[in-house]
């Protein structure tokens, strides 16, 4: 588990949103494939994001995973819909980290469309056919 969130300096920190869509989808990731799903992000020569229940944190793997931005602090008490975006905390660690969100995000949403299924086992993958109705 990534941890070392609260080992380096923030450089900014805001209130921030991100979509339903986007989180729905990570939290039925995390339910599949366990407690953290590593992710290299296309076009990002040496970043990658690193998802796990209470945190999104996109990380530089060439400098030893330090952090560059990071979703955490999810508000999801009480939560009643699954449509509605989710409020959260941004955190960046490197003053251009910006720049790079949305790309992250996207890239995020393609790489679990794309890859889930692959990444899930078998068994858990299975279609199970219809039965069929005798005329």
């Amino acid at each position: 588990m990534y941890d070392r969130l609260d080992d380096i300096p923030v450089y900014a920190r805001r209130p921030t949103k991100v979509s339903a869509t986007h989180y729905n989808h990570v939290k039925l990731a995390l339910k599949r494939l366990g407690d953290e799903i590593r992710l290299v992000i296309p076009r990002l020569k040496h970043l990658d994001l690193i998802l796990q229940d209470n945190a999104w944190i996109i990380v530089d793997r060439v400098l030893n995973d330090v952090p560059i931005a990071a979703w955490t602090d999810f508000q999801i008490d009480n939560r009643d819909n699954l449509h509605e975006d989710i409020h959260c905390q941004l955190k960046l660690y490197h003053m251009n980290a910006e720049l790079i969100l949305d790309r992250s995000l996207d890239a995020m949403e393609m790489l679990l469309s794309e890859e889930l299924p692959e990444m899930l086992p078998d068994d858990v993958s299975d279609v199970i056919p219809f039965k069929q109705q005798d005329d």
